[in-house]
């Protein structure tokens, strides 16, 4: 719906936690369903490298107060996944709603030659379609799918860009080359405060602005935490030490990785309490989840495997949904759902007619969210360059190859991956390796050129490569 003029920005941007009040909550009760307009704002934000057990609402011990209220007020769950196991791939699913195998940019695992590689504008997008549905399209944050003047946000859809177009950059110093420099629209900003803090606050000024202007919002806001580098808030030393080099084998620990999450989610509570503040919580969709699964730091507990593995804990992912008077408070969901289906489901909450066309892998799981529907059963696939990776789900059953080994579980039975039903289940075995077979065949193929991170060799407790670590990505 078109933003209210109610209220006005209040309350310093500062860095230290923020934590939305119980009493502005109170002061901005949803409005009935029946009095609400047809396009609901909508704040998609993604984490990156964030583990399915990094937050307090999913069993870890770090505080996470500001993404938890968001379980508390809305909907959490845990079966959902990313549509890669590394961020280009995930974010090409994303904004196409379609497997990022059909396209070219999709296969980089992840993108390292972004003025060469890139999403074609003429693509056609989520932020294309909710332009056509009346939305005004911004992104904050990482894009990752190609750099100017060939490729970029403001080529595929986004009204608005404050971010990087690289997979990474220095949570401080600022690069003089495009790629890992901090943009605002197509221009180069100089030094910068703590990234994290950065973009939360674009997000509000983003928010506010459209509540004035009068006109709905889709914000994709798109933050680099806790993708390395490993600095905190308070490490500007070390950042300057490292001349703004991306990768330290040598850095970073949990406790780093802890102030991290503290930032992230101190900026996730100044977008909460914006949209409290400007009476828009009843009218707001907001969306938190992560890229893929974690990195070396992260806890993915119960689960096993980490980013660049098609092991769950590299490709399960945390998913909070809040919409007040249409998500019901405190549902947790067992509701499969993957990346591209955001974009089928924003488009329904947008209320488009039943003949918009906007083709999709996904499904929209918007009745699922609201509890209008019923849990739908799913066959999901995914490919992963290194290691020879596939994985099949289909129901609770799980097909795998890995490094030439290939695994049937049963992941209601065993989220965990440890019991192998290959030999119990011969005929399901074959019938979901056949199906992924199938499947692949209708995807672009993997070439010598498309390039896989792989972190065998990169940490100790993947040790035994097949071949020789592929090198650190630049971006």
């Amino acid at each position: 719906m078109p933003m209210t003029r109610r209220g006005v920005l209040g309350g310093a941007l500062g860095t230290g936690a923020v934590l939305i009040s119980e009493s502005a909550l109170a002061a901005d009760a949803p409005k009935p369903v029946g009095a609400r307009a047809t396009k609901p704002n909508i704040i998609y934000m993604m984490a990156d490298d964030m583990g399915f057990g990094d937050l307090s609402c999913y069993g870890k011990a770090y505080q996470t107060p500001n993404i938890d209220r968001l379980a508390h007020d809305g909907i959490k769950l845990t079966q959902a996944y990313a549509n890669s196991s590394v961020c280009t791939a995930t974010r090409v699913g994303l904004i196409t709603g379609r497997y990022q195998n059909r396209f070219r940019v999709g296969q980089e695992e992840p993108l390292g030659a972004a003025d060469k590689i890139g999403l074609d504008p003429a693509t056609p997008t989520m932020p294309r379609y909710m332009q056509k549905l009346g939305y005004r399209t911004v992104l904050v944050g990482k894009w990752h799918m190609g750099d100017p003047p060939n490729f970029g946000p403001l080529k595929s859809g986004y009204d608005r860009f404050f971010g990087l177009y690289a997979g990474g950059k220095d949570y401080f110093v600022q690069p003089q080359r495009l790629g890992s420099a901090l943009i605002d629209g197509d221009k180069m900003l100089g030094q910068h405060r703590y990234l994290t803090d950065e973009l939360g606050d674009r997000a509000v000024r983003e928010i506010s602005e459209a509540q004035k202007d009068n006109v709905p919002l889709f914000l994709s806001l798109h933050f680099t935490a806790p993708h390395w580098p490993w600095e905190g808030p308070e490490d500007l030393a070390i950042a300057q030490a490292n001349k703004g080099a991306l990768f330290q084998d040598e850095n970073g620990n949990i406790d780093i990785y802890q102030k991290m999450l503290t930032s992230l989610d101190a900026n996730v509570g100044k977008v909460l309490q914006i949209i409290s503040d400007l009476g828009l919580t009843g009218d707001t969709i907001v969306i938190f989840t992560s890229d893929n699964g974690g990195e070396r730091y992260s806890n993915v507990w119960p689960l096993t495997g980490m980013k660049t593995e098609l092991l769950e804990g590299g490709i399960r992912v945390p998913v909070l949904a809040r919409w007040p008077g249409r998500i019901k408070p405190g549902t947790v969901s067992d509701q499969v759902a993957i990346s591209m289906d955001w974009m089928p489901t924003f488009i329904e909450a947008a209320g488009a007619p039943k003949n918009f066309d906007a083709p999709t892998d996904g499904m929209s799981i918007l009745p699922q969210l609201t509890g209008t529907g019923p849990t739908v059963n799913r066959r999901l696939f995914w490919e992963y360059k290194a290691n020879g990776q596939a994985a099949h789900r289909d129901g609770v059953w799980k097909y795998l190859r890995l490094a030439g080994h290939e695994y049937l579980f049963n992941l209601d039975f065993d989220a965990h991956e440890r019991a192998n039903f290959s030999k119990k289940e011969p005929a399901r075995f074959e019938a979901m390796k056949k199906a992924h077979a199938d499947w692949a065949a209708t995807m672009l193929p993997y070439t010598p050129e498309t390039s896989s991170y792989n972190i065998v060799g990169q940490v100790p407790d993947r040790y035994a490569p097949l071949s020789p670590p592929s090198p650190v990505p630049t971006h």
